[in-house]
């Protein structure tokens, strides 16, 4: 198996990573929000609403 981040082989203490630095590298990526998912939403929360509510309103 090799690091996601660097792609050296990874260390059993560091698994699925070759070291404290790449799993390091991948938390900031995480809580930098590097890994987000794109989002379709609407970003005012007004917008959302209306928009979960004209979804509601439609006939099935």
């Amino acid at each position: 198996m090799s690091c996601p981040i660097c792609s050296k082989p990874t260390q059993t203490a560091h698994r699925p990573f070759c070291s404290k630095r790449c799993a390091d590298v991948d938390l900031a990526r995480w809580l930098g929000g590097g890994y987000a998912i794109p989002s379709t939403d609407p970003d005012d929360i007004e917008e959302a609403i209306e928009a979960a509510e004209a979804e509601r309103a439609k006939p099935h």
